[in-house]
């Protein structure tokens, strides 16, 4: 089958191009996208295309460049096609982001496809990766221990980007250049073994190759079912996941406990992955964390959590398992009048302090919410704030003087929930550790002439 016969089978299959389509095509000047383009333009006519070509300059490699942009200036206009020319800033953007030059290269390079794109209204986007590119990457995320979805490869199409090329060899394209006569430019980078994707190629793919000679073909079909599959599979959680999200902002999703503690480890992990894929702020969660996260559900008790990079916290609810990157505002300092309420903003929660007179039949009526207090050794107004560094109390029923901190430790609260428990103060003296437990000196007793009774409810 001729190359172009190819490209068409692919176009179809896949569905890559319409009639009267505006297709972006990244124009490297390297063999693949020169390939392409020449491709692309051959079905300009039937396809009613408008076609516009785009070399990024990534600043990467400044003596190269220039005639870089020259050849494909040139080949656009033997080919009658519009070129542009856009530079991105890689160093920069790698030194700012803390990630090696490799992706802040894709970053940008995907982002400037995109804007260029809506720029000049075009409807896709086409990338020259080829058959050769998927049988690498497949491997490439094998050796870093993917999971069946990193092992799906490069998609054929993504949103507005279609891979014409993704199910042709490179010995394929380069035979095409060769009967065209046409030249193209060669990146020095590629030949450089300490990139990894460079090593496999140059020192890895070969060797398999002897095993294999037709390792790219085998590969391919391998990726081309374990996608269907990954695509099957993806419909499954996709139904799933409609039905198991009470609450999602861009920090934080909640998920319902019941149908996750029942769900098969096969569909949970792509639950979860895809849940938190679709926050913002919960971006950094890789594979071992996924796995930490399944152990949560599974055998965790309510109130259990998981600490991950970037301040992401997984915590295990009476009926949701919530993952979230919001950090837990720290309580500010209220005055609290008796009578009197006062809401507690950061900790979204109404307390009210009010006298019961002598009623001590109601020290029997005390809940975690409530607390009872004797108001003859109180000094009001009473105070409400979060913790702070040297706080202690003496915890009713312990008997002696505890630090705040080795309180909280004690009693394995969460670290994250430490800052916005309030804590109430008579005078310097702590009276209660909202909802937690009182200070011994403060309880009422059977000689207590006046009660004071805290209350503490969620703020409507």
């Amino acid at each position: 089958m001729r190359l172009l016969d190819k490209l068409t089978t692919t176009l179809v299959k896949h569905s890559m191009l319409h009639e009267r389509d505006r297709v972006l095509v990244g124009l490297s000047g390297g063999p693949d996208s020169v390939c392409l383009l020449h491709l692309l333009n051959r079905l300009k006519e039937e396809y009613k295309l408008d076609i516009r070509a785009l070399y990024i300059d990534h600043g990467l490699r400044p003596d190269e460049t220039p005639s870089e942009i020259e050849f494909c200036k040139g080949l656009c206009e033997k080919l009658g096609i519009p070129f542009i020319t856009k530079s991105i800033d890689v160093k920069g953007y790698a030194a700012e982001s803390g990630i090696n030059k490799q992706e802040a290269a894709r970053e940008l390079r995907y982002k400037i496809f995109e804007d260029i794109a809506l720029e000049i209204g075009a409807n896709k986007i086409a990338l020259a990766h080829n058959a050769d590119d998927q049988a690498e990457t497949f491997f490439m995320r094998i050796l870093r221990g993917s999971g069946t979805k990193g092992l799906a490869g490069i998609p054929p199409v993504r949103g507005k980007i279609i891979r014409p090329l993704i199910e042709v060899e490179r010995s394929e394209i380069e035979e095409f250049l060769d009967e065209s006569s046409q030249d193209y430019a060669i990146d020095s980078s590629n030949l450089r073994k300490d990139y990894f994707r460079n090593w496999l190629r140059l020192s890895v793919m070969p060797e398999f190759k002897k095993q294999n000679p037709d390792l790219i073909r085998t590969t391919s079909r391998v990726i081309e079912i374990v996608r269907e599959e990954d695509n099957y599979l993806e419909l499954i959680v996709t139904k799933t996941l409609m039905k198991l999200i009470p609450k999602k902002t861009d920090k934080r999703i909640d998920l319902f406990l019941v149908p996750l503690e029942n769900m098969d480890k096969v569909i949970l992990r792509r639950v979860l992955r895809r849940a938190i894929d679709a926050v913002k702020g919960l971006k950094g969660i890789g594979f071992v964390h996924i796995e930490d996260i399944i152990a949560l559900v599974k055998k965790g008790t309510s109130g259990d959590r998981i600490y991950l990079p970037k301040g992401i916290r997984v915590i295990k609810g009476y009926s949701t398992l919530i993952l979230t990157s919001e950090q837990p505002s720290k309580l500010g300092t209220y005055s609290l009048d008796v009578p009197g309420e006062v809401i507690l903003k950061e900790a979204g929660v109404l307390m009210k302090a009010d006298f019961l007179g002598d009623q001590l039949s109601s020290v029997s009526d005390q809940k975690k919410e409530k607390l009872l207090l004797n108001a003859d050794k109180i000094k009001t107004p009473l105070t409400v704030r979060g913790r702070k560094a040297g706080d202690f109390f003496y915890p009713a029923g312990f008997g002696k003087r505890k630090k705040l901190q080795d309180y909280f430790v004690d009693e394995k609260i969460p670290r994250d929930e430490r800052d916005s428990i309030p804590i109430v103060l008579s005078g310097d003296d702590i009276v209660w550790v909202g909802e937690y437990r009182q200070d011994e000196r403060f309880k009422v007793t059977a000689e207590t002439k006046k009660i004071i009774m805290l209350e503490i409810k969620l703020s409507r």
